[in-house]
């Protein structure tokens, strides 16, 4: 049995297959070598997975995460899974398993678009084009932690109408203090922004967060996708902020004389054929 393993920063998807389908599913916190410690991660794996799984013989492990694309954050989570599987381990990161997910073995362009961003030229095999995302503080465009960054940026600028600002400090029972003490003190802050962007999806008919939505994809385009030498070739997306948005991502791509490709809510199903 293969145990596969899409794991953003926000959550992980489990999957346990054999021969193809699907024996079981699971879901956990998500996990990022950046910003845990080998102890941190393992706790996750061993609270939250190892419980459910205990009746399957598990032979391979490949699991594609955010944070995994050096080779001392994939010992991390190598070294995590090895306390409690005995599988051969294979660590690859979330873009790898979003060109394996979207492309299969055809080249093109894989984007990832959930709590943070990422994108990639992909030759059907391996990645040989990438754009650092940067992460949320200095890239990430696109994201859902741009999306709530910019968000909570107009809100405590007064660029957004006044009752929209009222709105949204009610919705989510938030004061000024309050985002400040989560993006500045606690941990995760690209978590908490990325969780206020459901607002922007609620209000897209208002014209400001329809342009603050607008000029975030194609600042992700314009930053990221075309400076690849192929760029005009269709781009294909995961994450959930990619699949919720199409539309506005669509007009993006449009406005910048693009094509877009797939755009899919998980890169699991294709990750599933790929290893079977």
């Amino acid at each position: 049995m293969i145990l596969l393993a899409d794991s953003g920063s926000t959550k992980t998807h489990w999957c346990v297959i054999d021969g193809g389908l699907i024996i079981k599913q699971i879901f956990t916190n998500g996990t990022n070598p950046f910003f845990q410690s080998v102890e941190e991660i393992a706790a996750e794996i061993g609270t939250n997975l190892v419980s459910q799984i205990s009746g399957f013989a598990i032979d391979k492990i490949y699991f594609y995460g955010a944070g995994c694309a050096f080779p001392d954050k994939e010992q991390m989570i190598k070294t995590a899974l090895q306390r409690y599987f005995t599988a051969d381990i294979e660590v690859g990161s979330d873009l790898l398993a979003a060109a394996r997910g979207l492309c299969g073995e055809k080249q093109g362009i894989a984007c990832i678009m959930g709590t943070g961003s990422n994108s990639c030229f992909y030759d059907g095999d391996k990645i040989i084009e990438n754009i650092s995302p940067l992460g949320f503080i200095l890239g990430d465009e696109g994201s859902g932690s741009y999306l709530g960054k910019q968000l909570v940026g107009d809100c405590l600028k007064n660029q957004l109408p006044v009752a929209l600002k009222e709105k949204f400090l009610l919705q989510y029972k938030l004061t000024p203090a309050l985002i400040l003490e989560q993006v500045y003190k606690k941990p995760f802050p690209n978590r908490f922004l990325a969780s206020l962007s459901p607002f922007l999806l609620q209000n897209i008919e208002v014209p400001q967060v329809h342009e603050l939505v607008l000029n975030a994809f194609i600042a992700f385009f314009r930053r990221n996708v075309m400076q690849y030498t192929n760029y005009r070739c269709p781009i294909s997306f995961v994450g959930s902020v990619a699949y919720y948005y199409k539309p506005v991502l669509e007009e993006a791509a449009c406005t910048l004389d693009l094509t877009l490709g797939k755009v899919i809510q998980s890169p699991m199903p294709g990750l599933i054929d790929y290893h079977s």
